[in-house]
C-alpha cells in the first residue's frame, strides 16, 4: 500500500511512522510541489493535513483509493472530485480533541491576561515599567460566563475544566443536549450574555461568516472571542474593527480566513490579540492517536473492510 503523508514531519514523527507495519510510506513536505507532483501518479492513499487537495491533484492520482484526513475538517478536500472518482474520504474525529481543548483554554487565559504582550515587553526590557492604566485590562477566567458555540468533542472536554475553574458554562447547538455541562442558549442570546465566546463548529456554507459584523456587535462590550475551529467562521475585518474600537477586549486565534496570514494583516499588530499558526491540534498525543487509526484504515481498504469514520 503506497501511502503519501503530505506534511513536514519532524525526525521523531518520521521515525514513528517508519515503524508502522504494512505501509510503504513516503513523506512529502507541503511546500515541495515538485516532489508531490512526481508522487501522485503512484500513490494509493494520501494522509492529508492542511494543504488543500484539489480536483487537479485527484486527477493526477489515477491509483488513489483513499484520502485520509489527519484531523477532522474536510473543507480542504475537493469532495465532489473525490466522489466522482469513487475515492473514499475519511477523517479522524476525536483524535485531536484533547490538544484543541487545551489550546482553547490557553488562548482564553492568554487573551484575558495579555500574555503575548507581556512576553514581548519583558524580552524588550520594558516588562517592569508598564503604565498603571494597564492594570484595568487584566482579567481572571474564573467567575466569567464562557459561551461555547457548538458542543462536540472539544467542548465536552473543555466544559468540565471551565466549570472546575469557577466559570459559568453556556453553550449553543442545534438543540439542548441532556449530557451537556452548562446551560443551553440560542446563539443570539449566548452572544449577548457570555464574557468569552469560543467557536467549535465546522466551516460550511451555513457557518461561514457566522461571526460577522452584526454577530460581533451582539457580543458584550469587553468580551473575548476565541477561535480554534476554522478561520472562515469569522469576518476578519469586522473582528479587527471590533478590537480596535474596544468593543471587544481581546481575541485568541489559532485559525484565520487565509493561511498563512498576510504579514500586512492588521491583526498582527494589535496588542490585545494572542495568535498561533493553526497548531491547536498539534501534539505528540494527537500524532499517536491519529496515525494509528490512519494505518488501520489502510489495512481495511487493502482487505476491503469497512473504513472508520468514512465521509464519502
Amino acid at each position: 500500500m503506497k501511502v503519501l503523508l503530505h506534511y513536514d514531519a519532524g525526525p521523531g514523527l518520521a521515525a514513528q511512522l517508519a515503524a508502522l507495519p504494512g505501509i510503504d510510506l513516503t513523506i512529502c513536505p507541503e511546500a515541495d510541489t515538485a516532489l508531490y507532483a512526481r508522487l501522485l501518479p503512484e500513490v494509493e492513499v494520501i494522509w492529508h493535513v492542511l494543504r488543500p487537495i484539489t480536483a487537479a491533484d485527484i486527477a493526477a492520482a489515477p491509483k488513489l483509493r483513499l484520502i485520509q484526513k489527519i484531523g477532522v475538517g474536510v473543507n480542504t478536500i475537493d469532495l465532489e472530485a473525490a466522489r466522482a472518482r469513487g475515492i473514499a474520504v475519511c477523517n479522524l474525529p476525536g483524535t485531536n480533541s484533547r490538544a484543541v481543548a487545551e489550546m482553547t483554554l490557553l488562548l482564553m487565559l492568554g487573551a484575558l491576561r495579555r500574555i503575548a504582550y507581556f512576553d514581548a515587553e519583558t524580552r524588550a526590557g520594558r516588562g517592569w515599567s508598564q503604565p498603571p492604566a494597564l492594570q484595568d485590562g487584566l482579567f481572571e477566567l474564573g467567575g466569567r460566563k464562557v459561551g461555547l458555540v457548538g458542543y462536540g468533542a472539544v467542548p465536552k472536554l473543555l466544559a468540565p475544566v471551565l466549570q472546575a475553574m469557577g466559570c459559568e458554562v453556556l453553550y449553543t447547538a442545534r438543540g439542548p443536549k441532556p449530557e451537556a455541562i452548562g446551560a443551553f442558549r440560542p446563539l443570539e442570546a449566548l452572544l449577548a450574555e457570555a464574557d468569552v465566546i469560543s467557536l467549535h463548529v465546522p466551516e460550511s456554507p451555513k457557518t461561514r461568516g457566522l461571526m460577522n459584523k452584526a454577530a460581533l456587535a451582539r457580543m458584550k462590550r469587553g468580551a473575548v472571542l476565541v477561535n480554534t475551529a476554522r478561520g472562515g467562521l469569522v469576518d476578519q475585518p469586522a473582528l479587527v474593527a471590533a478590537l480596535q474600537s474596544g468593543h471587544l477586549a481581546a481575541a485568541g486565534l489559532d485559525v484565520f480566513a487565509a493561511e498563512p496570514v498576510d504579514p500586512a494583516d492588521p491583526l498582527l499588530v494589535l496588542p490585545n490579540v494572542v495568535l498561533a499558526p493553526h497548531v491547536a491540534w498539534l501534539s505528540t498525543g494527537t500524532f499517536t492517536r491519529s496515525f494509528g487509526l490512519a494505518a488501520e484504515n489502510c489495512r481495511r481498504i487493502t482487505n476491503n473492510d469497512t473504513l472508520m469514520f468514512r465521509i464519502i
